[in-house]
């Protein structure tokens, strides 16, 4: 399933694989890699137990990715070890690691969906022309039930920071 005209890219129509997720459905199944001490997979089972938070972007070596991970560790570090928190793009975990490492992003996993792209294509973000992620949050309950969803319509655009974090704040 592909779905066309959901996004745009410098206002060009892109085509998004997969179907949208929405709040109220159980987050889709994904295999994704962090690097900690080597590269090690994550599945959606590991954000059950207490709310959690996805920041989607297309990639971390581009300025608006860079603000909007800089702008939202920025918020959750409020929240400490209450959430999940993490920050997914198709980077290698190597380079998301770097640049965590550099910008002191500590509030926030690196994730990276680019061995298979379950994330992108199971949550409708992978864009199918260009090879990468829209840009995107998502917010979880902590049992892995969807209580948010923002796919940003032009990819080169900010999320709505407020909309996404009060989401994740009324699940504390």
């Amino acid at each position: 399933m592909s779905r066309t005209g959901v996004v745009t890219f410098k206002g060009n129509p892109m085509t998004l694989a997969g179907a949208e997720v929405k709040p109220g459905q159980q987050a889709p199944e994904f295999t994704m890699h962090v690097f900690e001490g080597g590269i090690k997979p994550v599945t959606q089972a590991d954000l059950k137990g207490k709310p959690s938070f996805i920041s989607v972007v297309p990639s971390l070596d581009t300025p608006v990715c860079q603000i909007q991970t800089k702008k939202f560790n920025e918020q959750l570090s409020a929240l400490g070890d209450k959430v999940n928190a993490w920050t997914v793009s198709l980077d290698l975990p190597f380079a998301m690691n770097r640049f965590c490492g550099a910008e002191s992003i500590k509030n926030m996993r690196a994730v990276s969906d680019y061995q298979d792209r379950t994330f992108g294509k199971n949550w409708g973000m992978l864009i199918e022309e260009l090879k990468i992620l829209a840009r995107g949050a998502f917010v979880l309950d902590k049992n892995g039930k969807v209580v948010y969803a923002e796919t940003v319509k032009e990819v080169a655009n900010e999320p709505n920071y407020e909309a996404a974090l009060q989401a994740l704040k009324s699940q504390l």
